[in-house]
């Protein structure tokens, strides 16, 4: 019985592995590394990001004292908006980039700080709430938050780019090849999977 289920386990985290694989896949030669990105995977992290403004920025809504936390996010929504509809439109029909060129790069760049600033609005947000929304209500937020951070740490795992609210030095750091795997962001406990779909991706 538990050989089947250790079959199982192997064969479910071949599939997860076989799927991340093709949201991005990097190979060394001579020295150089090269990260070729799946599109579709880079518009899903920024409809994500859109997804948690549009779900955060409803609850704080009915709450005018809220206001300034509310008109950071829209900002930081617009700007994110901006940058993925540049990303969508160049990219047109094309379903791999290259990271390394220095125009993807930019595009691609852009996107992640512009998620990276959306998520900071969010957490002063829920920060600066205080008793205004209730206990539902800012579980459901944090839920969102946690879902974006999580997708920031995938996105910038797999670009090899250093997250800064990682841990540093300690075996909880997220790396390429968890990601590839499908493991969960030590930070938050969620995989890839869960906050795409958390976030209605």
């Amino acid at each position: 019985m538990s050989t089947l289920s250790r079959r199982s386990f192997l064969r479910s985290a071949a599939l997860v592995g076989a799927t991340a694989l093709t949201a991005c896949t990097v190979t060394t030669t001579n020295g150089v590394t090269t990260i070729t990105l799946d599109v579709t995977k880079v518009k899903n992290y920024g409809q994500a990001g859109l997804n948690a403004a549009a779900t955060v920025t409803s609850f704080l809504s009915s709450f005018p004292a809220l206001a300034p936390y509310a008109l950071a996010i829209t900002a930081a929504e617009t700007a994110l908006s901006g940058a993925l509809s540049a990303f969508s439109s160049a990219a047109g029909s094309t379903l791999t980039i290259s990271y390394n060129d220095a125009t993807w790069k930019t595009r691609v760049d852009s996107i992640l700080s512009d998620l990276d600033t959306l998520a900071a609005a969010i957490e002063s947000a829920l920060s600066g709430s205080g008793a205004a929304l209730s206990s539902s209500v800012l579980s459901n937020a944090r839920t969102a938050y946690n879902a974006l951070a999580t997708l920031i740490s995938v996105f910038k795992a797999l670009l090899g780019v250093p997250d800064a609210k990682a841990p540093v030095g300690t075996r909880t750091r997220l790396t390429r090849d968890m990601v590839l795997v499908g493991a969960p962001v030590p930070a938050t406990g969620m995989t890839e999977a869960q906050a795409l779909k958390a976030l209605g991706v």
